[in-house]
C-alpha cells in the first residue's frame, strides 16, 4: 500500500491514487494480529523502569535495614555476617533525619513570620501595582458610559460595603 500518492499518519493511512478509489483505514489499538501486542514504540518507557527499579531498591533496602536493626548479632554471626554498622545508627539516623525535617519546617514556617508585614501595616493595603480609580467624570448617560478601567476598590468602600450595607 506505500504509493507515492498515499498519505501516512499514526492513525490512518489514506491512499490517493488515481487507479483506485480512495480508500481510509483507521489503526486499531487493540488489534493483536501485528505481532504480539507491541505498539509502535517498542520497550517500556525509561520512566517506567526507573519507577520500577526504584521500588524494587526500596524494598530490599527497607528489608536489609530491618534485619539489621532487629535480627540478634549471633543470628548474624552465624550467618557469615561480621561486619556491620553499629546498632546505635538503626536508632540515631531516623531520628536525626526527623528532627532535621521538623526543624526545616520550622525555619520555613518562622521565615514567613519574618517576611510578612504586620497588620497595621499599609503595605498590605496598597503596593507598586495598586490602582486608583480615574476620576473620568463626563456628562455622558448612563446607557453611553463606557466599562470604567480596572482599578483597586478603596478600602474606606469596602468598609462601607460590608459594615454599613452601603450601595
Amino acid at each position: 500500500m506505500e504509493s507515492p500518492h498515499s498519505v501516512n499518519s499514526p492513525r490512518r493511512t489514506l491512499s490517493l491514487s488515481k487507479q483506485r478509489r480512495a480508500t481510509v483505514s483507521f489503526f486499531d489499538p487493540d488489534d493483536k494480529t501485528s505481532g504480539f501486542g507491541l505498539s509502535g514504540d517498542h520497550g517500556p518507557k525509561p520512566s517506567e523502569v526507573y519507577g520500577f527499579v526504584g521500588s524494587i531498591t526500596t524494598v530490599v533496602a527497607t528489608v536489609i535495614f530491618l534485619i539489621w536493626a532487629y535480627v540478634p548479632e549471633s543470628w548474624l554471626q552465624s550467618a557469615g555476617i561480621y561486619y556491620y554498622p553499629s546498632r546505635y545508627w538503626a536508632l540515631a539516623v531516623p531520628v536525626y533525619v526527623m528532627v532535621t525535617i521538623g526543624l526545616m519546617l520550622a525555619l520555613y514556617i518562622g521565615l514567613n513570620f519574618i517576611s510578612t508585614p504586620s497588620p497595621a501595616s499599609l503595605n498590605i493595603v496598597f503596593d507598586e501595582f495598586s490602582r486608583d480609580p480615574s476620576s473620568n467624570e463626563s456628562s455622558l448617560e448612563e446607557d453611553e458610559k463606557p466599562i470604567e478601567p480596572i482599578s483597586d476598590i478603596g478600602i474606606d468602600r469596602i468598609n462601607d460595603i460590608m459594615f454599613n450595607n452601603a450601595t
